[in-house]
């Protein structure tokens, strides 16, 4: 019973397959062969005209024209494109029609056959005609020649003969028709191929096995922690996995979406054109970055689809940058020691030399000095992580011969605990880095100052730099990744950019104000409470 059930499905499969294939062929060839000779016949056409311009453009067959003897000149150049086209005939021919080039030598000095110069002559217009001349019926492109005060001094005529082009659309027929028997027979062989191996072609798997392959296949796609998605040449969404809709942030069906809306200004498409896998590209959305692998679905040798995976890039981005600003402010903290250590061995050397007034009046200096910014530092700002890093920032100035001043209208309690230390060494090191930046080619006085209160709903920090400013032309941009203009070896143009990234993260705003020659001021507002 099953098995005469199994035999009845192969043998409508074998009868459907064959009949589909026989009429897709018959209607397929049918529509090609009138398509074929509409297009050759257009192309001829068009061909016949293009080349007819070109010619009664060419200066020299103007100037020819105007000579005693036009052929002379004339015939060698009509003659050396028509064999290059393979055009029937190029004849050139004076305003009454008389020819001045024919592919048949005697013929030339003859009257132009075909009756069909006068749009050309009496007109001025381009066209294409079928006429019977001396060579027979034939498609002709028809232009005419002027002179430079725009008079029309004769005619170019570029034909082919109808039979030649029949001949070719013949050829054409038959080449299609043979593939298409050719076709008709593998359609016939594949589906008694397909009839008889049925269960070979599904490996011997029963339907509610292919089922099962499919659900665990389903599991494993979703298991994947990386994106998974893909999509057709029209961006139309196919597949998606769990990971996926999470790093795009989307919520019930993907049938809709779009490749384009997903993934902006990634180049989606090109992949179609190329054809070659795109790998490791660095893609920016919201507050994201993701790296995308893109690998083509070829069908008959044609790229029919994409797939592409992508992983989140902002937790190693982040976890390096925080990196780097702690060794950053490692290096402020170092800056600081090692500049006391000099003033110890200045120090040192003074009491050995027995110098003690100068001793005595270098460490009241000294202490005078810490006493002032300790005051402002200690007392008005009380939380610990903005001194550490102030600390840090005050030793690097006086290592780089730079005046650091915290304000002493400065005053800041304990900050909220979602603003951590990371936060406080992105946003303050890279405004202060920049600042010392700004003022190191001052000859007088590099002043850089930092004001912070918490006076109000919000938290403001403000650096203060007596630098150049910032040119105008770089306002836009100036929080832009990677924009710099500063030139280096090294990659620039990421703090400004992390520090928007930072300030935006915990809800506030950066703003700056800078005047050509007189400094630049970074605020950044934070809001003490943070959702």
């Amino acid at each position: 019973m099953l098995k005469s059930l199994k035999l009845s499905l192969q043998t409508k499969i074998l009868v459907l397959v064959l009949s589909l294939a026989f009429l897709i062929i018959i209607l397929l060839t049918a529509s090609f062969t009138y398509l074929e000779a509409k297009e050759i016949e257009k192309q001829k056409a068009q061909l016949a005209l293009k080349i007819s311009k070109t010619i009664s453009f060419m200066p020299e067959v103007s100037s020819a024209i105007q000579t005693d003897d036009p052929a002379e000149i004339v015939q060698p150049i009509a003659e050396r494109i028509r064999k290059e086209i393979g055009a029937e005939f190029i004849v050139v021919g004076s305003k009454e029609g008389i020819r001045y080039s024919h592919p048949i030598p005697e013929r030339i000095g003859e009257k132009m056959v075909g009756k069909d110069n006068y749009r050309a002559l009496v007109e001025g217009k381009y066209y294409t005609s079928r006429a019977v001349g001396s060579l027979g019926p034939s498609l002709r492109g028809k232009s005419p020649i002027f002179n430079n005060n725009g008079q029309i001094i004769g005619i170019v005529s570029v034909g082919f003969l109808i039979k030649d082009i029949k001949e070719q659309i013949f050829q054409n027929v038959l080449r299609v028709s043979f593939k298409s028997l050719i076709v008709l027979l593998i359609a016939a062989g594949g589906s008694v191929l397909l009839a008889k191996n049925i269960r070979k072609d599904t490996m011997g798997l029963e339907p509610y096995q292919i089922a099962t392959l499919y659900t665990e296949k389903d599991a494993i796609l979703q298991s994947i922690r990386e994106g998974l998605l893909s999509y057709d040449e029209t961006g139309r969404v196919m597949m998606m996995n769990q990971t996926a809709r999470k790093l795009l942030n989307i919520k019930g069906g993907f049938r809709h979406l779009n490749i384009e809306n997903l993934m902006p200004d990634s180049h989606p498409y090109q992949i179609f054109e190329t054809g070659e896998a795109q790998m490791d590209q660095e893609l920016l959305l919201e507050d994201k970055t993701i790296i995308v692998n893109r690998a083509p679905i070829f069908h008959q040798n044609q790229v029919k689809g994409v797939v592409a995976s992508f992983r989140d890039k902002t937790e190693i981005e982040d976890m390096l940058n925080t990196i780097s600003e702690v060794q950053r402010y490692s290096e402020d903290l170092r800056a600081q020691t090692h500049e006391f250590t000099n003033k110890l061995y200045v120090l040192s050397s003074l009491l050995q030399l027995g110098e003690y007034d100068e001793a005595f009046e270098m460490i009241q200096d000294e202490t005078t000095n810490v006493e002032v910014k300790n005051r402002i530092l200690f007392n008005q700002i009380e939380d610990s992580r903005i001194q550490a890093i102030l600390l840090g920032k005050i030793g690097k100035a006086s290592e780089k011969k730079i005046t650091f001043e915290v304000d002493a209208n400065s005053s800041l309690q304990k900050l909220p605990s979602h603003i951590n230390l990371t936060h406080l060494i992105v946003m303050i090191g890279n405004l202060v880095d920049n600042a010392f930046e700004a003022v190191a080619d001052r000859d007088k006085n590099p002043t850089v100052t930092f004001f912070a209160t918490d006076i109000g709903h919000d938290i403001i920090f403000e650096i203060q730099d007596n630098g150049n400013g910032i040119p105008i032309e770089d306002h836009a941009f100036l929080f832009h990744r990677g924009f710099t203009n500063k030139s280096s070896h090294e990659p620039r143009g990421y703090g400004l950019a992390n520090v928007k990234e930072t300030v935006n993260q915990l809800g506030g705003m950066v703003e700056f104000h800078s005047e050509p020659g007189r400094g630049t001021v970074f605020t950044v507002y934070l809001p003490k409470e943070h959702s």
